[in-house]
């Protein structure tokens, strides 16, 4: 019990019992004060009484109060994480991932632009340059605490993950094939993000769950293959972005739940820093000839690339996680590919027709039956 507790008990005591009791009893023992009258040890008896059993009722609330605490891995910037469909956080997490995906859906087509005139390996590099100049900043304006530990081991791999494999692979992928091409097997990233979701965090998704992230996934890919005009046959960019997809997953899933300890901007910002200096001589690397030449549109999408996709997109999707369930949030990904060959007509000018807006209208019926799949924690 904290001296403050013990002092307001005595207060209490003092207002309902007399006021010379307390100083009565409260001398020093061997003081040369008069013994006590009965009546006032009497009184001194009862008080003590008193302020003992105000003081365990204290600590008994006390007890309660700290067993009825969300744990930390349950609440993200004081909002609850156990909310589910229709709690007062059922949707908060959803938000923020769709916010997310919102933002990511203009990495392939954007990508496709700046590799048209930028080394694959300057733009998988250097936007990762960019973004962890831009997380340093941040970390030290705002006085973040330094990792601790097994969080170190933890951000290294969401580096590789997010910041190293995902840019990367599909940088020299997206220089052999369309973006649509792209999309087809990114497709498959709700999915794998949710497999790895359940083995790093022990949620338990409802088959209706299952069933419907199958469907979407294979909605998304037959959206994307009819767009393109068939998937094609397999290629060694196909291998890169299957690589992508199993990376990223694991960078998701591994900084969704950093992202409950350490926040949700500061996990991608820490995750930077550690890439940095590989991402230096990546970026030193692809400019033996000092900074490439290229047309505004592409340092447009460069830049793009650097600032959202690569950092300020994470602010979001990362929350989204943490709030979660992660499985359930990991599949509004199902609509990236519909949003990005929306964006590539928009941008790009390509022809969208109506089994495209069928096949969108299919994933995202699809990834809203994910979403509202129930979810055992």
């Amino acid at each position: 019990m904290s001296p403050r507790s013990a002092s307001v008990c005595i207060a209490r005591c003092t207002v309902t019992g007399p006021a010379p009791n307390l100083v009565a009893s409260s001398l020093p023992e061997g003081s040369c004060a008069p013994a006590a009258a009965p009546e006032i040890q009497r009184s001194s008896s009862v008080m003590m009484r008193s302020v003992l059993l105000c003081c365990m009722k204290s600590n008994s609330s006390a007890i309660e109060n700290k067993h009825t605490v969300p744990s930390s891995d349950a609440r993200v910037g004081g909002t609850s994480t156990r909310g589910g469909w229709g709690g007062d956080n059922g949707l908060a997490g959803i938000g923020w991932g769709l916010l997310g995906v919102v933002a990511f859906s203009f990495t392939v087509p954007l990508t496709r632009v700046a590799v048209a005139g930028l080394p694959p390996l300057f733009v998988g590099c250097a936007r990762a340059v960019v973004a962890a100049l831009l997380a340093t900043a941040a970390l030290t304006l705002t006085r973040q605490c330094l990792p601790r530990g097994a969080q170190w081991r933890r951000l290294a791999l969401v580096a590789l993950g997010v910041v190293f494999g995902f840019p990367l692979l599909t940088s020299f992928a997206l220089t052999s094939v369309p973006a649509s091409h792209g999309a087809v097997v990114i497709g498959l990233l709700p999915a794998a993000t949710a497999v790895v979701t359940v083995w790093r965090t022990g949620e338990r998704p409802s088959r209706g769950f299952w069933i419907a992230t199958v469907l979407g996934v294979a909605a998304a890919v037959t959206f994307v293959a009819v767009h393109a005009g068939g998937l094609g046959t397999p290629g060694w960019a196909d291998l890169l972005l299957f690589g992508a997809v199993l990376l990223a997953a694991l960078g998701y899933a591994e900084g969704g739940l950093l992202a409950r300890e350490l926040g949700a901007w500061q996990t991608v910002s820490w995750a930077l820093v550690i890439a940095f200096p590989g991402m230096l001589v990546g970026t030193v690397v692809s400019i033996p000839n000092g900074i490439p030449t290229a047309t505004p549109t592409q340092w447009l999408a460069f830049a793009y690339l650097a600032v959202v996709s690569m950092y300020l997109g994470f602010f979001a999707w990362y929350r989204g996680l943490a709030i979660g369930p992660m499985a359930r949030v990991s599949q509004v990904q199902l609509v990236q590919p519909v949003l990005s060959i929306v964006w590539a007509a928009l941008l790009l000018g390509e022809a969208v027709s109506a089994a495209t807006l069928l096949g969108g209208v299919a994933v995202i019926v699809c990834a809203g039956a994910a979403v509202r799949a129930r979810i055992t924690r």
